[in-house]
């Protein structure tokens, strides 16, 4: 098959939603549908003894939420899919954030009975910003929800967007009957039975005939005919393009946990969906047709397998084909790497590849040469743009509880900073190490990781900050900046990477420091 036909049937995106509203099960079923899994781990009954497959972090199995990125790829009607799911908790959106540069493409889940929730606000701001295509799906109709126009309403008003239904649910919660796809033109009645045969698919060409009220009874046939006059008057058509340029977004119905409405959506998604698209660098617009490698590191996680103290950089290739073993450059350090065993995911399941191609996601072993937002490419200098480090919002010191493990308790803070979880501060003053989170969920998570995957034991003191600040002095040797450095020392410290931040204590202390200090700029976020 040719590299432009393998560019084709590639399908990278992401699925985002408030917590809650039934992202790992829609992923799930997706993976279901694609044959990629016997059966489905039943997501919210049993989370501790089977767990979602695409939750394999043992906190996320005990805790019921997903905290980290996973990637996930198998093969629906010959079209390669590559599905990023991304943690919905408003306390790890910047691992959210950071995937969203990954994809091409979104699906939102919306919860039938809740409506639009600020996370998937926030989320779908983001993919605004961006001009990432979206469709909507609404989940959990099976119980009793708002009405299905509201639910239209409020996605148009709250987030934003533009919506035309593609599947229309018959009735809703006790009198849900099942779903009329509009893009087909077909009914597939609902049985409540998850188990059913996917199939059961009746073909309805002309909604006005009889044989749709022997289906769902007269009452609910006249209903639907309504519903679906009103649909066309007040929905504009779908149109491809207007999808492609974020301008349109098509809504589905359904209920993953019951396997219903899921189908709809997928068949239908692998028809409209992008390939994937052209990226921005800060040289040039790469395209994906272009026959050399270019990609970018979006994710980085330590220990994927306990037992091996493994770190994976999750690379996106954005154009030409990613080779085993062949060079390749690091732009950021200026050397070459090649990789003798480059990954394919399925959860946490892993094979090597011999050959990728645009579109996919890449896991490469790492032993400390990555960090987020690197660029590989088979010569060319340049670097991917709109990989964002956020300052953190929560502060706090950490101190080590066992001193006989402090080797342990720096080599495991070290490797979890890499990830992008959270942010270390060193004092200049001092060397205390600060740790800054965006939400204060992932102190709790680090404290488990490093007792669990490093055998180190820590505790948190708080440190009273409240953002961090890069600095960067218009220029360092002058008078100004001194003084800057003289008087705020207390407050300052290094980054990872070197790089001077400035803890500031509240709103005030930046805007004082700004007008007294104007040479002296001060960002919130580092690219």
């Amino acid at each position: 098959m040719s590299y432009l036909e393998e560019i084709q049937k590639r399908r990278t995106f992401g699925i985002i939603s408030h917590p809650d509203a039934g992202k790992t099960t829609l992923t799930e079923k997706l993976l279901l549908f694609g044959g990629a899994i016997q059966e489905a781990g039943a997501v919210k009954s049993n989370k501790i003894k089977k767990g979602a497959t695409s939750d394999f972090m043992e906190i996320e199995r005990q805790r019921g939420i997903s905290v980290a990125t996973s990637v996930l790829g198998f093969y629906y009607k010959d079209k390669k899919i590559n599905i990023l799911d991304t943690p919905g908790h408003k306390d790890f959106a910047e691992d959210t954030f950071r995937t969203l540069t990954a994809v091409d493409s979104v699906i939102v889940v919306i919860d039938v009975a809740k409506g639009v929730e600020e996370q998937t606000e926030k989320l779908v701001e983001v993919c605004r910003m961006r001009s990432i295509p979206m469709i909507v799906f609404i989940n959990k109709l099976d119980r009793e929800g708002k009405d299905a126009f509201d639910l239209m309403d409020e996605v148009e008003q709250k987030l934003g967007l533009k919506v035309t239904p593609l599947s229309f649910p018959i009735g809703m919660g006790y009198e849900f009957q099942g779903i009329y796809n509009i893009w087909e033109k077909n009914v597939n009645l609902f049985t409540g039975d998850s188990k059913k045969n996917i199939d059961d698919v009746v073909s309805v060409e002309d909604v006005q005939s009889e044989a749709l009220n022997q289906l769902i009874g007269s009452k609910a046939a006249n209903k639907l005919r309504e519903e679906l006059e009103l649909v066309t008057e007040v929905y504009p058509a779908f149109d491809r393009e207007a999808y492609l340029n974020s301008t349109l977004q098509p809504v589905f119905f359904g209920s993953a946990l019951n396997n219903f409405g899921v189908r709809e959506l997928l068949d239908c998604f692998i028809e409209i969906a992008p390939s994937p698209r052209p990226k921005h660098s800060d040289t040039r617009l790469v395209d994906p047709k272009e026959t050399k490698m270019t990609g970018f590191v979006f994710k980085i996680h330590a220990n994927m397998d306990p037992k091996h103290r493994d770190r994976l950089a999750f690379l996106k290739i954005v154009s030409g084909t990613f080779e085993r073993n062949k060079n390749y450059n690091h732009v950021r350090l200026g050397k070459n790497l090649k990789f003798s065993s480059p990954n394919a995911f399925f959860a946490e399941k892993k094979e090597v590849v011999d050959i990728s191609y645009p579109g996919d996601i890449v896991g490469l072993h790492d032993t400390g040469n990555f960090k987020i937002g690197d660029t590989l490419t088979e010569g060319e200098v340049m670097n991917f743009k709109g990989i964002p480090s956020f300052s953190p919002e929560h502060f706090r010191y950490i101190n080590n509880a066992d001193p006989l493990k402090a080797k342990q308790l720096d080599k495991g803070i070290d490797q979890l900073m890499d990830e992008g979880v959270a942010q270390l501060f060193t004092l200049e003053m001092n060397n205390r190490k600060v740790i800054g989170t965006v939400g204060a969920l992932q102190y709790e998570v680090i404290q488990y990781r490093l007792e669990h995957e490093y055998g180190a034991k820590c505790t948190y003191e708080n440190f009273p900050a409240f953002k961090a600040c890069w600095v960067h002095p218009e220029d360092e040797k002058n008078e100004e900046f001194k003084e800057f450095l003289r008087i705020k020392q207390k407050f300052l410290a290094k980054d990872k990477y070197g790089q001077l931040v400035f803890l500031a204590d509240s709103a005030f202390t930046i805007q004082m420091t700004e007008s007294k200090y104007p040479t002296v700029k001060l960002k919130f976020t580092s690219e």
